[in-house]
C-alpha cells in the first residue's frame, strides 16, 4: 500500500524544505489540508528564530542600504524577539512545576506518575508547549521501548507541527497522520516516513526510509537496516480504541484555512505588528550608534591616499559608512569643522515600542500592560492577574484544549498498557488537571471561602475539597475517609487524659 511517496508528497514535502519537485507516482487520499498551510508554519519558526528574510516577496528582518560610494548592502534586523518570549510566556502560565495531574484510581495514578517520571514529562511538556504556541500545534505520541535493563518502558516523544502531516480526521479530532524524522550520516541525508493509518478495526503502523545527497531532496526508498536496524517496516495492532498519538493546538480559531484540522501560531495575527516592532526596536539601536558624535567635514579635508604597489585608494574614514558623507561648502571656511552631532530620541523610541506592545499584547490574548519596555529590554508583568483579565482568559481558554489533550495522551498510555501488559488498566477513571492558577487567585482565600460554605451546611465536605484541591469525587470523599481514620487512630495527649493540672 506504501510502497511508492504518494502524490501530496510533491506539494506539501515540498513546502517543507524536503524536496522541490517529485512526480507523482500513485494516489492514495486526499491531504485534509492546502499546499500553502506550511509555508505559512515555516514563517511562524522563522519569526520564532527571530529572523524571517521575506514575506510576500517583501524585505522583512533583511535592512538594504546604500553606502558612501553607492554600493548597496544588506544587513540584518536587530529584533525583540517577541515570538520566542510570547511563546515562553504563555506556555509557563499555563503548565508549570505547580501543575498536577490527578487520577482518581491509585494504582493507575502510580503506574502514570512512573511512565511520565521515566520521560521526564513535565519538563519537557511545557518546553514544547512553547513550541505548540509559535507553531501552531504539537503531536504527542507514545510507544514501547526496551530500555537498558531489558525492561519494557512506555516512551512518550514530542513532534512539532512541522514534522506532521494529518491524514484524517473526525471532529477536529486527528485519527490518522504521518510522522517525518530527518537524519544525516555520513555525506547521505535520511527521511523516515512513518505512517499511522486505521484499516478497518486494525491499527496499521508502516515505515518507510528515503535516502538523498541532498538535505532538500527526498531522495530513493532504502531499506529500514540501513539507519535504523531494529526497526519493523509494518505493524498492525488490534483492539484498540484510539490513535497512539494526540495532537494538541491553540484555542484559537483557524482563520487561514477554515477547513484545516491544523491549529495557527499564538501570533499568528501579529505578524505585521511583529515587524512594526522590530522595526522600531531595530532604530532604537540605530539611534545610539548613528547619533554619536560626529562632524561634518569638509571634502577639501578628506584625504585620499593611493596604495604605491596595488593603485588602490584608502580614505581616512569608513567607506562603507551608510550615513558618513563629506561636503563641498563653498561658503563656509575649508578648514574649519562643524559639529553636527543630534539629539537622541530614547523617550520616544520607548513610547513608540511601549504601544506597539501593548497591541501585539491585544492580538495574542493578554492584556495590554502584560508586556513592558524600559530601554533595556522585555520584562513581564509579575503582578497577580485578576480572574476577568484578557490574559487570565486567554489562559483558561488554552487549558480547555490541552487538557483534553493530556487525557487522550494518558488514554493512549493506557491503551499500550493493556496491549502489553505492562500494569493493570481499570475500566473506568477520571482524570482532572490542576493547572496553577495562583497568578489570578489567593489559595487561601479561595479555601477559606468554600470552608465557610460548608461549615453553614450548605456544601457537603466532599465538594468543598474537590473546589479546594481540584481533585475528583472519589479521590476528595477517599481523603476525607482517611483523614478520619487517621484521626480515629492518634491517641490524646496527656493534658486531655488528664486535665491541665489547674
Amino acid at each position: 500500500m506504501f510502497n511508492s511517496l504518494i502524490t501530496w508528497g510533491r506539494a506539501v514535502l515540498r513546502k517543507m524544505g524536503l524536496i522541490k519537485e517529485i512526480n507523482t507516482i500513485s494516489e492514495i487520499r486526499p491531504i485534509p489540508i492546502n499546499d500553502e498551510f506550511y509555508e505559512t508554519i515555516e514563517r511562524w519558526l522563522a519569526l520564532y528564530k527571530g529572523h524571517l528574510a521575506k514575506y510576500d516577496d517583501e524585505p522583512f528582518h533583511e535592512v538594504e542600504f546604500t553606502t558612501i560610494e553607492g554600493g548597496k548592502q544588506t544587513r540584518r534586523m536587530h529584533t525583540m524577539g517577541m515570538p520566542k518570549i510570547a511563546s515562553k510566556e504563555m506556555a509557563s502560565l499555563i503548565f508549570n512545576e505547580k501543575c498536577s495531574i490527578n487520577i482518581d484510581e491509585k494504582g493507575l495514578a502510580e503506574e502514570i506518575g512512573n511512565v511520565f517520571e521515566y520521560n521526564n514529562f513535565s519538563k519537557r511538556f511545557q518546553n514544547d508547549l512553547e513550541y505548540m504556541f509559535a507553531l501552531g500545534g504539537l503531536v504527542v505520541k507514545a510507544h514501547v521501548e526496551v530500555d537498558r535493563t531489558g525492561q519494557k518502558q512506555i516512551k512518550i516523544n514530542f513532534v512539532t507541527a512541522d514534522c506532521f502531516i494529518p491524514l484524517a480526521y473526525s471532529n477536529d479530532d486527528i485519527t490518522e497522520g504521518v510522522f517525518l524524522n530527518i537524519s544525516r550520516k555520513g555525506d547521505k541525508w535520511y527521511t523516515l516516513l512513518e505512517w499511522h493509518t486505521w484499516e478497518g478495526k486494525e491499527y496499521v503502523i508502516q515505515n518507510e526510509l528515503f535516502e538523498s545527497d541532498k538535505a532538500s531532496q527526498l531522495g530513493v526508498k532504502v531499506p529500514l537496516k540501513t539507519i535504523y536496524p531494529d526497526l519493523k517496516e509494518w505493524a498492525s495492532i488490534e483492539n484498540l480504541r484510539r490513535p497512539l498519538f494526540t495532537y494538541i493546538k491553540p484555542n484559537i480559531a483557524n482563520n487561514i484555512d477554515l477547513q484545516s484540522p491544523l491549529g495557527i501560531s499564538l501570533f499568528a495575527n501579529g505578524t505585521d505588528t511583529i515587524k512594526l516592532l522590530d522595526t522600531a526596536f531595530d532604530s532604537y539601536h540605530r539611534e545610539f550608534k548613528l547619533g554619536k558624535k560626529r562632524i561634518i567635514v569638509p571634502a577639501t579635508a578628506v584625504k585620499v591616499i593611493v596604495d604605491p604597489k596595488t593603485g588602490e585608494t584608502h580614505r581616512y574614514f569608513d567607506a562603507n559608512d551608510e550615513v558618513y558623507q563629506a561636503f563641498n561648502f563653498d561658503s563656509l571656511d575649508a578648514q574649519k569643522l562643524y559639529d553636527n552631532t543630534v539629539e537622541l530620541r530614547v523617550d520616544e523610541h520607548i513610547k513608540a515600542i511601549q504601544s506597539l506592545l501593548d497591541v501585539f499584547a491585544m492580538q495574542i490574548g493578554f492584556s495590554p500592560g502584560i508586556f513592558s519596555f524600559d530601554g533595556q529590554g522585555v520584562k513581564t508583568a509579575t503582578e497577580v492577574v485578576s480572574e476577568n483579565s484578557k490574559t487570565f482568559q486567554t489562559k483558561n481558554s488554552h487549558e480547555t484544549v490541552i487538557e483534553e489533550g493530556i487525557k487522550n495522551l494518558i488514554a493512549s498510555i493506557c491503551e499500550l498498557a493493556k496491549l502489553e501488559k505492562l500494569f493493570a488498566v481499570p475500566e473506568e477513571y477520571d482524570v482532572t488537571i490542576d493547572f496553577d492558577d495562583s497568578i489570578a487567585e489567593d489559595r487561601d482565600a479561595n479555601a477559606n471561602y468554600y470552608l465557610k460554605i460548608m461549615n453553614n451546611g450548605l456544601m457537603p465536605k466532599y465538594m468543598a475539597l474537590m473546589r479546594i484541591l481540584k481533585v475528583p469525587e472519589d479521590q476528595a470523599k477517599r481523603i476525607i475517609q482517611e483523614a478520619k481514620e487517621e484521626a480515629a487512630t492518634e491517641l490524646p495527649d496527656v493534658d486531655q487524659m488528664y486535665g491541665d493540672g489547674a
